[in-house]
């Protein structure tokens, strides 16, 4: 019985933990767009940097 309780207890813990996990990448999905735009709009300010054609 006391095998079977730890076993409980280690899985409630590491299905804690993917739980968490799973948020985190959720959240993450949601940014990354963001900073995917963010990135190549700075790429294409740097690039154009107000330099002339001649």
């Amino acid at each position: 019985m006391k095998k079977l309780m730890w076993v409980i207890a280690v899985a409630a813990v590491l299905f804690f933990l993917v739980g968490l996990a799973v948020k985190a990448v959720a959240f993450l999905l949601w940014v990354a767009p963001f900073l995917l735009l963010a990135a190549l709009l700075v790429f294409f300010l740097n690039r154009s940097g107000g330099k002339r054609i001649p």
